[in-house]
């Protein structure tokens, strides 16, 4: 790792680019905590509702997608771990987790389909919900799943970087070390939003 302006020492700037990686996700998990408590919210006060409008979720395609994405988490920690040392482990590992982050969001794709379909898409011309608070936990369903989406497709486009760029320029520790805790987050913000939106049901 190259020294830069103005850190006086490589291990403060270490530091620095810790502390700003920490805050960066703990702005993350802010945002999806918003989330989180809206959906228990709306949990606790209309129970029957929710767990109606979770029962019509695909609870086999939310499981597949999480187990797919706890896959990936492994090949990112052991590439993660060969960093420096068996760089070929390395662009194997990342690339193997950014295909399985895209396998994820095709299966998301598929879901979303079959909730167009089904009418559980608010805002669409045929959408129908049975009531008020079912629509607020789809519009919320939705809202969730949609920036954990997005999240995911930046986590892609980073490890196939970081993965592509290995043979020219190898990227520092400290990016790859971000990377792979990047990919964790996304990882475990799932793993909550599982239980949370798909298994609420009655």
């Amino acid at each position: 790792m190259q020294r830069h302006e103005p850190y006086p020492t490589l291990e403060r700037q270490r530091e620095a680019d810790q502390l700003g990686m920490m805050l960066f996700l703990g702005s993350e998990i802010m945002l999806f905590g918003a989330l989180f408590a809206a959906a228990f919210g709306l949990f606790l006060q209309h129970t029957p509702d929710v767990e109606a409008a979770s029962g019509r979720l695909n609870l086999w395609l939310g499981g597949a997608n999480t187990i797919i994405l706890l896959t990936s988490s492994v090949f990112v920690a052991l590439g993660a771990e060969a960093r420096g040392r068996r760089p070929r482990r390395l662009v194997a590992c990342f690339l193997a987790a950014a295909l399985l982050g895209i396998l994820f969001l095709a299966v998301k794709a598929l879901e979303y389909a079959r909730e167009y379909d089904e009418g559980l898409m608010p805002g669409t011309a045929h959408a129908h919900f049975a009531s008020g608070p079912q629509q607020l936990f789809m519009n919320l369903y939705f809202a969730a799943t949609g920036l954990h989406a997005v999240h995911l497709t930046l986590g892609v486009v980073l490890l196939l970087v970081l993965a592509l760029r290995e043979r020219w320029r190898p990227a520092t520790a400290a990016a790859i070390e971000n990377a792979a805790l990047y990919w964790h987050l996304v990882d475990v913000i799932w793993i909550f939003l599982y239980p949370v939106l798909y298994l609420t049901r009655g």
